[in-house]
């Protein structure tokens, strides 16, 4: 730090974060895949199959004991939304264990069966990593800001081996605000961490082999960016839904049993919900349509066209809700995998069902892997992220532009109806979602009320008369008195125009009055926990410049003044000019 440049700096630490972004991808995957391996090859039993009626159940199970046990918390965070959150209100702080809580758990989960994704849980266990990273550094809020996306680009990068997609991921989804130098740590810690994961594990996640989209097939690229649009709000509205279910259910256990019984009951009948799900996706991609009928109670049907495409309407639906109800449950997760999985049975669905009728030759193929691009634009509102990963996951550069037909109009379709995406909603619900667009808003989630709490405030006693604190009243430097009783609650504020008056004997009926008497009710009051955005609608709400501040027992604390949020408010944006003068 002290040899090199801030810039060169930075980019060694983005290289670091990519190396153990990297190798956390790699143990995640190979302890899932390792887990799931285990139990589908080495467990040799005569009620074998019966038993895979309770692996769900057992990973969501022991998923809940290790973080209510070990981490002792009731809950661990999934998806992206905790990352979003950690942006926008916890100054990009992201609590260690989650480097390897999120692989634990979500490990347990998936190779049991869980019907969720691992790309949340490695992105957020790759945030922590350059969260913690850059804060060890004591690098300031912009720089950690940025190693926790590298961190979670490098996740991505690593889990599907895109680099390319993981930095686009980390550009449209996490950072709040962008600009060109962002590229250069985040290419550098994508890069490391696709090439450390595929040299540990390197499995490719799809094969795909396509030469070119025919023209006379726009028309029903069209066509499935609207199914995949209309889809993406059906997932939305119903993980609202089952969010809600779920809440009214107090009992954490009596979660793992309600989800575990269902996700067994539903793997039983569509044997492609365990897990993620992306073996049906490349059966599909080989040609092999009849392959989730196979291990099904159904199978005798396989070779029946309409039966598959039925048993696929099915098993899209049922997918739905395995990812959720496994989320829900206590389960570790994402809606990531689940979301390309049910985009690419949606465009299987679409194009094998038209070819039935014989009207039409589509490429299978082709409208699967566009399905998954759609269905991920759509809920996840990050069109780029879903055209590039697409493509370098499938290696279908060749689809470009029936990737970007799709994306466009499945995103363009969901945001006109729901206006925050499936990560976003619930932040947005809560107040806690910056725009990208709001800078104010940016700096304000940027500022803690505890850095700009004054207390150099002279205290009055309840019981205390005026011509007792004579000389304090008349020698202060403030014109507001709290008035704060042993127990330091505040009792009410006073004014130092109406003090003066009583000392000089233009109230005499003031000084026979205490100064619990005299004092009256604030305004408002502000919690010292409320963010600054709430802290100066207050003010103006109530056209005031300075409010008392209270702990959560309601003691005194001290007071906030709009002059003193001002001048930090102008102290944060210097910081941002001197940030990217450094790049």
């Amino acid at each position: 730090m002290q040899k090199i440049s801030n810039r060169n700096f930075m980019i060694l630490v983005a290289l670091l974060v990519g190396i153990v972004g990297g190798l956390a991808a790699a143990l995640l995957k190979g302890m899932t895949h390792g887990i799931a391996a285990f139990l589908q090859n080495e467990v040799r039993s005569q009620y074998k199959y019966y038993i895979y009626l309770l692996f769900p159940l057992v990973g969501i199970l022991l998923s809940v004991i290790y973080v209510r046990r070990f981490i002792r918390k009731k809950e661990l965070g999934h998806g992206m939304t905790p990352i979003m959150y950690a942006i926008s209100r916890n100054s990009s702080k992201i609590e260690p264990h989650n480097i390897y809580s999120q692989i634990v758990t979500s490990a347990v989960t998936v190779g049991f069966g869980g019907s969720s994704g691992l790309e949340a849980p490695i992105a957020y266990s790759g945030a922590a990593i350059g969260s913690n990273i850059g804060r060890f550094f004591g690098l300031s809020f912009r720089e950690v800001t940025l190693m926790l996306a590298c961190g979670a680009a490098a996740g991505i990068a690593g889990a599907f081996n895109s680099p390319v997609a993981g930095m686009i991921f980390a550009i449209e989804i996490l950072l709040p605000e962008f600009s060109i130098p962002v590229f250069i740590p985040l290419l550098i810690s994508t890069a490391t961490a696709a090439v450390i994961s595929r040299s540990l594990y390197s499995e490719p996640l799809f094969h795909l082999v396509t030469d070119d989209w025919v023209f006379s097939a726009l028309f029903f690229y069209i066509l499935l960016g609207i199914l995949a649009g209309i889809f993406s709000i059906y997932f939305a509205k119903l993980a609202g839904w089952l969010r809600n279910f779920y809440q009214k259910i107090g009992n954490p256990y009596r979660k793992v049993w309600v989800s575990g019984v269902s996700l067994g009951v539903l793997i039983f009948i569509f044997p492609a919900l365990y897990g993620e799900g992306y073996l049906a996706i490349q059966n599909i991609l080989d040609g092999n349509h009849t392959a989730m009928l196979e291990n099904s109670i159904f199978a005798d049907y396989a070779q029946t066209g309409i039966m598959v495409v039925i048993f696929a309407v099915c098993t899209m639906f049922a997918k739905t809700f395995a990812a959720l109800i496994t989320l829900n449950g206590g389960g570790n997760g994402g809606v990531f995998g689940p979301s390309l999985v049910v985009g690419g049975l949606l465009g299987f669905i679409f194009s094998y069902g038209l070819n039935l009728t014989g009207m039409v030759d589509l490429n299978v193929a082709n409208f699967t892997v566009a399905g998954m691009a759609g269905a991920l634009a759509g809920m996840m509102h990050a069109p780029l992220t879903a055209i590039f990963l697409i493509a370098e996951i499938t290696g279908g550069y060749a689809l470009m532009v029936p990737l970007m037909i799709v994306t466009a109009i499945a995103y363009f379709i969901n945001r006109a109806v729901l206006k925050h995406s499936i990560y976003t909603k619930g932040l947005a619900e809560q107040g806690d979602l910056i725009s990208h667009e709001d800078k104010d808003r940016t700096v304000l989630s940027m500022m803690k009320l505890r850095y700009v709490l004054e207390n150099n405030f002279t205290i009055l006693r309840p019981d205390e008369y005026a011509k007792d604190r004579s000389h304090d009243i008349i020698h202060t430097k403030r014109n507001i008195f709290p008035v704060v009783d042993s127990e330091s609650k505040l009792l009410g504020i006073i004014y130092s125009e109406r003090l003066l008056e009583i000392l000089l004997g233009e109230q005499p009926d003031g000084l026979k009055k205490t100064m619990a008497e005299l004092a009256e009710k604030p305004m408002d009051t502000i919690s010292l926990n409320a963010n600054m955005e709430s802290v100066m609608r207050k003010m103006n709400r109530e056209d005031v410049w300075i409010l008392p501040v209270l702990d959560e027992d309601g003691r005194y604390q001290g007071f906030v003044s709009k002059s003193a949020v001002f001048n930090k408010y102008r102290a944060l944006l210097m910081r941002q000019a001197d940030y990217l003068d450094k790049y």
